[in-house]
């Protein structure tokens, strides 16, 4: 039985998943050995086989002809990597999708709401530290490598031989799935990305996620520009050069190719064809971004950065600004586009009055991953994490009820950096300097709440550079610059938010208003904030408003609701001591951007005091 689950998930032929004596075990077991009862069961038995015999054909008559193999075996591709599928089933619609995920994948369920609820098996999500970046001679010299760079390196031979893995696996499968459809919503930047991969929810969460040709550029949609080989459920050879586990995500700029093997989590296609973007758009002069992205009416576009929790999603989907997208953008010289064709919501504590919008689109063509679910109803309990705490959505922009498609806008008035601060210290919102604005998006800070481990009781400080450290290709001080170069080309003005605690550090202090934060980004978005009168704070050197409609004012400046100021000195010098070591990993950066421009960088940062000082005086040496 063991065996038979993995051929199936594994694409495994219609007659192993059916064929199998469901009900002759039971009638065994319960039989006489008398004659008559002999004759009993061997007509038992025939009834079975009908049975089986009549489910085969009910699920025969379900899943689609294949696709002609010409498209496929006519590309350069195909050739070099030696792919020659069985079947090959391309672009099916989202119908067919569920029909072939059902009859194949064991543990695949339709929800209440229509969804498609799977698992990804073992992994339930990325594995950063088995992605590996092929070193070549013409892109070596741009890339960022080194000991905090997230390109593990990989040669060239070790990558044919792992394609080659993947591709032989692929080739004893009964049925491979393709994909092929674009990335870039601008037409300038537009690329032809094609999938192969063993399962139907693969297929369909890509589907979802890239931009879906119409028939006419189906057919016309020649030679693809990138190729993913996703044979994850086939483990790597750990023995191989350059492996650390039976799992493997490599990337060939030069080959231009993705091979995956070892876990079947959806999400690693959808950021390696990011991590592709983060080095071919800074190439092209164009600013790739880890952000959501939304639009006024009057055009006023707004990026939003953030790491997990620090409300990105959210804050994005608002009902009264339309969304270009919820995670992946490029800023080029016309404005800014929408990388992807659809949105990934993290659905844990996912809630209808909070979230609406996401809530909505958790319908039919969505693909929710390791989520638990009632085995009566087929209810979701988006609370649960029976499974995993990445409990995810995938769904085509489309069903987000104010997504402005085509998803492109101007360039955008506002920046805004969310932080979820645990530490309390940081205020619910400070206008940045150019300088600040790129020393805060270098060091993508968030923080985590205390665990559970025995004495551990403070915050755990997060920092992820330019809010997605592990898709970077280029140093961040790259990334960085071009950002502040855009920005003061059309006037952009940026903003850091914390959606994490106040009145004291988590255990102390409690939650920021969801209510409150809404009203800080309305209050960007009309203009009173451009209007404002601002502090300074200490060791940050923050710009905090005074006053803000909707929030109280005691709250913008967090020593006040502070139990203790002196606490909260010691805190924030802590916090501020924390970014300079953080820091520390970027000294490389002038390598590419220059010494003065580094300097900008370093300039941007917190000037924190000696811890003994702020111990002995609290928050007067800090006014001092």
């Amino acid at each position: 039985m063991h065996t038979m689950a993995l051929m199936t998930t594994s694409g495994g032929s219609i007659a192993s998943r059916n064929c199998r004596p469901v009900v002759a075990p039971c009638r065994l077991a319960t039989a006489s050995p008398r004659p008559t009862h002999r004759v009993g069961f061997a007509s038992s038995l025939s009834d079975t086989r009908r049975r089986d015999t009549t489910m085969r054909f009910m699920i025969q008559d379900n899943v689609p002809q294949g696709q002609d193999n010409k498209f496929l075996m006519d590309s350069k591709f195909t050739k070099e990597a030696g792919l020659a599928p069985h079947v090959v089933y391309r672009n099916l619609s989202t119908p067919e999708l569920y029909e072939m995920a059902l009859a194949f994948e064991p543990g695949t369920h339709i929800t209440s709401t229509g969804a498609l609820a799977t698992k990804s098996g073992a992994k339930m999500g990325r594995s950063p530290k088995d992605k590996r970046v092929t070193r070549d001679p013409e892109t070596e010299k741009d890339l960022w490598w080194g000991p905090y760079s997230p390109n593990y390196v990989m040669d060239d031979r070790t990558f044919l031989t792992n394609r080659e893995r993947a591709v032989d696996y692929l080739n004893t499968l009964d049925r491979v799935y393709v994909v092929d459809a674009f990335v870039n919503w601008d037409p300038a930047s537009r690329l032809k990305v094609r999938v192969v991969t063993s399962r139907a929810y693969h297929a369909l969460f890509m589907s979802n996620m890239l931009i879906r040709p119409t028939a006419e550029e189906l057919a016309n949609f020649g030679e693809p520009d990138f190729v993913i080989y996703n044979a994850g459920a086939f483990p790597a050879n750990k023995f191989t050069n350059f492996m650390t586990s039976q799992t493997s995500i490599d990337l060939s700029l030069k080959h231009k190719e993705m091979v995956i093997l070892g876990t079947m989590y959806a999400g690693e296609m959808k950021k390696g064809v990011f991590t592709l973007m983060h080095y071919l758009m800074p190439m092209q002069g164009k600013l790739s971004l880890h952000s959501g992205c939304n639009m006024g009416a009057a055009g006023d576009v707004t990026l939003f950065f953030g790491l997990s929790g620090t409300g990105k999603t959210t804050l994005s989907a608002d009902p009264k600004r339309p969304l270009i997208g919820d995670d992946e953008h490029v800023w080029c010289d016309t404005g800014v586009f929408n990388i992807e064709g659809g949105c990934y919501a993290k659905c844990i504590g996912l809630k209808k009055e909070t979230e609406p919008e996401i809530w909505k689109a958790i319908r039919f063509g969505t693909v929710l991953e390791n989520v638990d679910l009632d085995p009566h109803t087929r209810e979701v309990d988006y609370d649960s994490q029976k499974l995993t705490e990445n409990t995810r959505a995938s769904y085509p922009i489309e069903f987000m009820e104010n997504a402005h498609i085509p998803c492109v806008g101007g360039h955008p008035k506002n920046v805004i950096l969310l932080a979820c601060d645990a530490f309390g210290v940081l205020p619910p919102v400070s206008k940045l300097s150019l300088e600040q604005a790129m020393y805060h998006f270098i060091s993508g800070y968030t923080a985590k709440v205390a665990g559970t481990e025995v004495g551990v009781t403070e915050p755990e400080a997060t920092f992820s550079a330019c809010f997605g450290s592990a898709f970077l290709m280029l140093h961040p001080y790259k990334y960085a610059t071009m950002l502040a170069e855009k920005m003061a080309k059309h006037g952009t003005t940026a903003w850091l938010i914390n959606t994490g605690w106040t009145g004291g550090k988590y255990g102390v202090g409690k939650r920021m208003s969801l209510k409150h934060t809404r009203a800080i980004i309305d209050a960007i978005h009309n203009g009173e904030l451009e209007k404002a009168e601002f502090v300074t704070t200490p060791v940050f050197g923050l710009q905090v408003p005074t006053c803000i409609t909707g929030v109280p004012s005691e709250v913008l400046s967090p020593e006040n609701v502070w139990p203790s100021k002196d606490e909260f000195a010691v805190t924030l010098n802590k916090l501020g001591h924390m970014f300079v070591k953080n820091f520390g990993h970027f000294s490389d950066g002038d390598a590419f951007v220059g010494a003065e421009m580094a300097a900008r960088i370093i300039a941007g940062g917190p000037k924190p005091l000696p811890d003994d000082a702020v111990k002995s005086h609290g928050f007067d040496s800090m006014k001092a």
